[in-house]
């Protein structure tokens, strides 16, 4: 990604409820579009491991089916 561009996830389809992700030089920002002020910043090195770590299913323990 080398778009300072917000970019949401092609599975949101036309959701305006989702996360989206973008590039400012060498970090990521994180944010979900309904509270757009709040804006995460990391590495894309760290959020590649999260994104490895989600998968893996090692914070599955943190959703509830409530």
């Amino acid at each position: 990604m080398t778009s300072s561009a917000w970019q949401k996830s092609r599975y949101s389809a036309s959701s305006d409820n989702c996360v989206e992700v973008r590039s400012i030089g060498g970090s990521l920002e994180v944010r979900e579009s309904d509270d757009a002020d709040i804006v995460v910043r990391t590495t894309c090195l760290k959020f590649a491991k999260f994104l490895q770590g989600a998968k893996a299913g090692e914070f599955d323990h943190l959703i509830t089916n409530a």
